[in-house]
């Protein structure tokens, strides 16, 4: 049954099949090969996909659709701009600043690179950035989308997991804040060295002004993330919430999106929802055979052969991730891979939701390494610059991210200490 698992899914992605179909054909081949009938893998769809949790997503991606079309990322960058940008390579700083804020609302990595390169690159280059380096600031610290929460990646791994998604983004904090810190730090030094120039746009009576008009827009994780942790809304209610915040602040206080235009906006928003849910009900599908065929037994029972500790089976797993990630997008990865790996877990004594955070940092590099690395498509897009070009500007933030993949990989209190404060 294993060689045929393996051999159907394979062959079925070197057909160059959607993700969708490689899953649901699998989970249709493997049920129909266990001696259930087809109609049953239609009521396992059915049955997974009603998840409260899972209702998140399409509210948190109308809320990022919502916020990158909305004027709300070109409120945040002109109030972080005042914060840093008077210092050399001040925009990149901006850029930083202002994604890790824009993360905080949104949950969406992509989103966030296209929101804050669409404004933020043109910016840079007017003052002789180099290009690649412009676009590398943008991707990685688009990247944050999905680390700082609220977190799509982290709302999905959540119920995979069956893992609650409050101590999810809670453990996603400090990590977010080093990534920031790191890039920030990248950016400073490297600004020096090329000599890039101050931000000199800001004109006296300008911090205050662009602050208060950036109110609104911080309001969104403030409804968010106060929602969830004051107790007054669950994680569903606080993304319906947000969607409903991100349409009046668009419509009615920036202005950017008129009432004419919504629909195409929801339309939008529907659409990438819709993909997203697909790939998710087959991907349960598939995760419900694994677990009724016995293999993750089968796994744990081989890994004790191997005397395998846990630092050992993390290695392995970082590496493996990165590997899918250089040829899957997020989503994909984190359906396949995870009901696998998750029942490993806690025989070999780690923590879900440290766990979580890994396999988040590791979804994060999979968004700028190639060939598809959805950031460095979006970036291409936005700088008109070769792949490779882009690529050689994100290549440092690659190795700082690497380098924090394995400080969270083996200090697991970095993740941990936050939502056992707050939580327990």
């Amino acid at each position: 049954m294993t060689s045929l698992l393996v051999g159907s899914f394979g062959g079925l992605l070197a057909l160059g099949f959607p993700i969708y179909m490689v899953l649901g054909l699998t989970a249709l081949l493997l049920f129909w090969m266990s001696g259930q009938p087809p109609i049953a893998v239609a009521q396992k769809i059915v049955d997974e996909l009603n998840s409260q949790t899972l209702l998140a997503v399409p509210f948190f991606v109308l809320a990022a659709t919502l916020m990158e079309r909305g004027g709300i990322a070109r409120a945040l960058i002109e109030a972080a701009s005042t914060w840093v940008g008077r210092v050399r390579g001040g925009l990149g700083l901006v850029c930083v600043v202002a994604c890790m804020i824009f993360a905080a609302m949104c949950g969406s990595s992509v989103a966030t690179a296209m929101a804050m390169g669409t404004v933020l690159v043109p910016a840079m280059l007017r003052l002789k950035y180099d290009r690649h380096f412009a676009a590398g600031v943008v991707g990685a610290s688009g990247t944050l989308g999905i680390l700082i929460p609220p977190s799509l990646a982290m709302v999905v791994y959540g119920v995979i997991a069956d893992e609650s998604v409050p101590r999810l983004f809670l453990a996603g904090v400090v990590p977010g804040l080093m990534q920031g810190a790191l890039i920030a730090a990248w950016v400073l030094l490297y600004s020096y060295r090329r000599g890039y120039p101050k931000d000199s746009a800001n004109l006296p009576g300008d911090f205050w002004r662009k602050n208060l008009r950036a109110l609104p827009a911080l309001s969104i994780p403030l409804i968010v993330l106060g929602g969830i942790y004051g107790g007054a809304a669950t994680v569903t209610e606080a993304a319906a919430l947000s969607a409903v915040v991100a349409i009046l602040i668009s419509v009615f206080v920036y202005r950017e999106t008129k009432l004419r235009g919504l629909l195409a906006v929801l339309a939008e928003a529907m659409q990438n929802s819709a993909a997203i849910m697909i790939i998710i009900a087959t991907a349960l599908v598939f995760g419900h055979w694994i677990t009724e065929s016995g293999l993750a037994p089968w796994l744990i029972a081989t890994l004790k052969g191997w005397n395998l500790e846990a630092w050992h089976f993390l290695l392995i797993v970082n590496v493996i991730l990165l590997i899918m990630g250089m040829f899957l997008e997020v989503f994909s990865v984190l359906l396949i891979a995870m009901p696998v790996i998750v029942p490993l877990l806690k025989p070999l004594g780690i923590d879900p939701v440290h766990f979580g955070i890994v396999v988040t940092i590791n979804m994060e590099l999979a968004l700028l390494t190639p060939p598809v690395g959805m950031n460095l498509f979006v970036l291409s897009t936005i700088t008109r610059a070769p792949l490779a070009e882009v690529i050689r500007g994100t290549t440092p933030f690659i190795v700082l991210m690497l380098i924090l993949l394995i400080a969270i990989t083996y200090i697991p209190a970095i993740a941990l200490w936050l939502p056992r404060m707050i939580l327990g």
